[in-house]
């Protein structure tokens, strides 16, 4: 027993140095190079800056260009909390129905389902079907885009949560008299809160921080999300790497807050639909 628990022990200290070294000591290398003065940065040496210019960094990456970066944060946030809602409200649906109701047309769905995670966008067909709509370089057609390219992973996590509920709570609820939109919204949707905070917390973070379909779909300075303005710092001629370090600082700090604060959320959620599924 005390060679098991001393087993234990040497796993579980390795486990917390291998985090140290992976996840906090590139996060302190961000820290302290984002608070040195430009030359001195430019070293790129994981020192501790002779002097700390952390505060002049802030304003001189939120002053860039007219503000861009306080836009793009705006930006990203809309699309974020827009985007978010949508693949929460449509996941929990499609995944409450497949679970639900069996028919002839549940395979063909789970096919397009997990087509959604396995196969990726094609972006030319995608930018062909903006324009025809008339959402290319517009914030909602990125909105569209990112609840879309999400949604696979809620409707799989959804359903497999859906299969623990038992069916009685259903029936009970249509003996009452609850109509199929009142089943879902008052019955169901409630019941449904530690994976639907899993889905929000992951894919929140997941849009917050996405760069490729901003380039693609979302061009032009005025759509800038925060990802887009780290090109603002460094180019062929010229690379601040202060002010990049400290964008990228800022641009860090709301997705770690929101797994340090829902941690505990996000497993829940994801042991509960893999149990139960």
């Amino acid at each position: 027993m005390r060679a098991v628990a001393l087993r234990g022990r040497v796993v579980g200290i390795l486990a917390i140095l291998v985090t140290v070294v992976v996840f906090l000591v590139p996060f302190a290398f961000i820290f302290v190079t984002a608070a040195k003065t430009a030359p001195e940065a430019n070293q790129l040496a994981f020192s501790l800056p002779t002097e700390w210019a952390l505060w002049d960094n802030v304003v001189a990456v939120l002053t860039t260009r007219d503000g861009i970066v306080l836009r793009a944060f705006i930006n990203s946030t809309v699309i974020t909390v827009a985007a978010v809602t949508l693949k929460v409200l449509f996941a929990a649906m499609v995944g409450y129905v497949l679970q639900r109701r069996q028919s002839r047309w549940n395979a063909i769905i789970n096919f397009f389902v997990l087509a959604g995670l396995i196969i990726p966008p094609a972006v030319v067909p995608t930018i062909w079907i903006l324009q025809g709509l008339g959402l290319f370089k517009t914030i909602p057609g990125l909105i569209l885009i990112e609840a879309t390219f999400g949604l696979s992973f809620g409707i799989l996590l959804v359903r497999a949560f859906v299969a623990g509920i038992p069916r009685e709570l259903d029936e009970a609820a249509v003996i009452d008299g609850a109509g199929p939109i009142r089943l879902f919204f008052q019955v169901v949707l409630p019941l449904l809160r530690p994976v639907l905070i899993t889905i929000i917390v992951v894919q929140s973070v997941a849009v917050f921080n996405e760069f490729q379909n901003a380039l693609y779909f979302l061009p032009g300075a005025q759509n800038a999300t925060v990802q887009l303005t780290l090109y603002n710092f460094s180019s062929q001629e010229l690379s601040q790497y202060n002010l990049l370090f400290m964008d990228i600082l800022l641009i860090t700090i709301p997705p770690l807050v929101m797994f340090i604060f829902f941690n505990r959320q996000i497993v829940a959620g994801m042991t509960s639909g893999a149990i139960k599924g």
